[in-house]
């Protein structure tokens, strides 16, 4: 069993900042690779950035720059601090943990959070 809450979404206008914290499960946590997404083209939820469990990151090119990343493994959290946001940013981010079994990826998901950036 795997818990996902995020927090610190809201409303913020456009050149505005927001973090956003993600509480994991202590089961799967300091072995899994964590990330957040949103929905892109097509409504499939696309890749913002992502965190190993060793502390490497990658971002969408969209947000590099911008968005940053981190974990801290003794809070079972994960977070995503956002500056300079765009209106093109305004979605539901969702955390992700990512843990693998014999048959493959393990996806869990929270049940995501609304931001909203305005012009």
């Amino acid at each position: 069993q795997v818990q996902l809450v995020e927090s610190g979404g809201g409303l913020v206008q456009a050149g505005g900042s927001l973090t956003l914290s993600c509480a994991a499960s202590g089961s799967i946590f300091s072995s899994s690779t964590m990330g957040w997404y949103r929905p892109g083209p097509g409504k499939q939820r696309e890749l913002v950035a992502t965190i190993t469990s060793g502390g490497s990151t990658n971002y969408a090119d969209s947000v590099k720059g911008r968005f940053t990343i981190s974990r801290d493994d003794a809070k079972n959290s994960v977070y995503l601090q956002m500056n300079s946001l765009k209106p093109e940013d305004t979605a539901v981010y969702y955390c992700n943990a990512k843990r693998w079994s014999w048959s493959g990826a393990i996806d869990d998901w929270g049940q995501g959070t609304q931001v909203t950036v305005s012009s």
